[in-house]
Order: structure tokens, then C-alpha cells, then sequence
């Protein structure tokens, strides 16, 4: 009964949650598309683009290559594992759904999209898609070592796995070891949510798409819409973390406090997507063999030694 009791009591947090990480997400990515447009000095799409193109979408006949069942349940998947991820991440205070899951189920939460995403790929036929589904593996396998090692030295600092413990911590007090861990995981963030230069899976120009190649309709209109919640999800655990300050007690001041610190590290990730270009993908997995080595393996020492 006390489970029921805590989950109906999530139930406001839990909207707010994928109201913000996931409604707003295609208006996050219209702000980035207009920075982009700025920034090359032209008009650049409608902010509200993101919406109308998934609207389009969404209203498309969804044609399929193939009859396999896989394949017409990853977009579902990788949707649908986004909007739980959402409910266990933090955003102006502890997650809605924190009372039945710590930090090692949100990393393992986060690994259902991206692996939606490979085994939609493998089962379409397509050999640019398997393509775009193998530079997905590798990615996913280069970056969320960092991200992983980044959280977990959080967790040794709170001595804790639960996110109430950790951003109790992080608010109370700065040491060197977060300081590290949070530039490993803003590093790790660009490649998390397939921006330049790390778009290495869908790479337009090489391999058209990649493990989208053979995606339409509301098909792809999920797997899009998981992508740009991606962006606001990782952001928001990034902030919250690793950024916590100022601490204030109001939820709903907390809450315009983190969506505001959100902004600056989406336009930096707009930033840097538009004056970079992409990586060959044994580049990008070395530039984090390198970030892990000495980096986010830093941070953890300095974790254990109590820096």
C-alpha cells in the first residue's frame, strides 16, 4: 500500500516531468535550429518546426520493408523507454519516480533507446542501416562508460545511489572530483544526443540516415521525437548534478532555476554543433578512450581520495 501511496503522490511530478523533458523537447531543438541559422547568418526554420515535422509524420502511411516484429516495435520501444527515463530523472528536485529506482536504474534505462534504435536498424535489411545501427554500437559503447563513471563518482561523494542523496550532497558541497566528473559527462553529452560532431550513426552525407534509412511515417516520427528528449533528459541530469546551484527550497523557483541553466548548456551544444565539423567514427571513439582515461578515471580517484 505504501508503494501505491508513494507512486499516486508522484503522479503531479511525474507531468510536470514529461511535460517539460519530453513535450518540450521538439521546441528545445526548434531553439537550436534558429541558433544554428543565426549563426550562418541566415532565417533558418519556424521555432515550432520540430512540431509540425512530427506532426507530418505522424499523419504519413508507415511503410515497412520487412514483416519483422522487431522492426515495428522499436520506434515504441525507444519512445516509450525515453518517457520512463524521464520519470527517474531529476529536474528542480529529486525524480517523481525516485522512491522505486537509484542511479544504476537510470543507467540502465538510458541504454533501451539507443539499443531500440540498433535492433531497428539490424532488422530492416538494409545494409546502410546496418551501418548506422554498427556507428550507434560503437558510439553508445565509447560514451556511456563516461557518462556511467561521471554518475558513479557522484554517487561515492554522497555515499548513496539514491538521487535524493546525491543532489542533497552536490547542493552542500562543491569538491574537485564533481568539478571533473561534470566536464566528463558535458563532454560525453554531445555524442549522447547525436550532435556534431558526434551525428556519426545518421552522418547524412555518408550513409543518408543511416539506421533511419528505411524509417517513415509515425515510425519515425517516435524515434525522432526520443532523440530530441534525449537532449533535454541528459541536460537536465547534467544541471541538476553537477550544477545544483544556487539550492532554494521553492519547487517551482528550483524548477525555473534548472530549465534556465538548461538553456545555457543546450545553446552551448548548439554552439558547438554548428562550428564543428562531424568525426570519422575511429576519431570519435578514440576522443573518448581519451576523455575515460584521463578524465572521467580522474575524477574517480579523486572521488576515493576524498578531493
Amino acid at each position: 500500500m505504501n508503494v501505491i501511496t508513494q507512486a499516486l503522490s508522484a503522479i503531479p511530478g511525474a507531468l510536470i516531468a514529461v511535460i517539460v523533458l519530453v513535450g518540450l523537447a521538439p521546441l528545445a531543438e526548434g531553439l537550436l535550429r534558429k541558433l544554428k541559422a543565426i549563426v550562418h547568418s541566415r532565417q533558418g526554420p519556424p521555432i515550432l518546426q520540430p512540431y509540425l515535422d512530427l506532426a507530418k509524420l505522424l499523419i504519413k502511411e508507415d511503410l515497412a520493408p520487412c514483416a519483422n516484429w522487431i522492426w515495428r516495435m522499436a520506434p515504441a520501444l525507444c519512445l516509450g523507454g525515453t518517457i520512463v527515463l524521464a520519470l527517474f530523472t531529476p529536474i528542480g528536485g529529486k525524480p517523481p519516480f525516485a522512491f522505486s529506482g537509484d542511479l544504476l536504474v537510470f543507467i540502465y534505462l538510458a541504454a533501451i533507446p539507443p539499443i531500440a534504435i540498433i535492433l531497428g536498424a539490424f532488422a530492416s535489411g538494409n545494409p546502410y542501416a546496418y551501418v548506422g545501427g554498427s556507428r550507434e554500437m560503437m558510439v553508445m559503447l565509447s560514451v556511456e562508460p563516461v557518462m556511467s563513471i561521471a554518475l558513479l563518482v557522484a554517487a561515492i561523494k554522497a555515499q548513496s545511489l539514491t538521487f535524493a542523496g546525491i543532489l542533497e550532497r552536490s547542493a552542500a558541497e562543491p569538491s574537485i572530483s564533481m568539478g571533473v566528473a561534470g566536464i566528463a559527462f558535458l563532454l560525453a553529452l554531445q555524442a549522447q544526443v547525436g550532435k556534431l560532431p558526434f551525428d556519426i550513426p545518421e552522418a547524412e552525407q555518408e550513409i543518408m540516415e543511416g539506421p533511419f534509412i528505411e524509417r517513415s511515417g509515425p515510425g519515425l516520427a517516435l524515434f525522432k521525437w526520443a532523440l530530441h528528449a534525449r537532449l533535454m533528459i541528459f541536460t537536465a541530469l547534467l544541471v541538476s548534478i553537477f550544477i545544483p546551484w544556487p539550492h532554494v527550497a521553492n519547487a517551482g523557483l528550483s524548477l525555473l532555476l534548472t530549465l534556465a541553466k538548461m538553456a545555457v548548456v543546450l545553446a552551448l551544444v548548439g554552439v558547438v554543433d554548428v562550428v564543428n565539423p562531424r568525426l570519422r567514427i575511429d576519431q570519435s571513439m578514440a576522443y573518448y578512450a581519451r576523455i575515460v582515461v584521463f578524465v572521467a578515471v580522474g575524477a574517480l580517484i579523486f572521488a576515493i581520495v576524498g578531493a
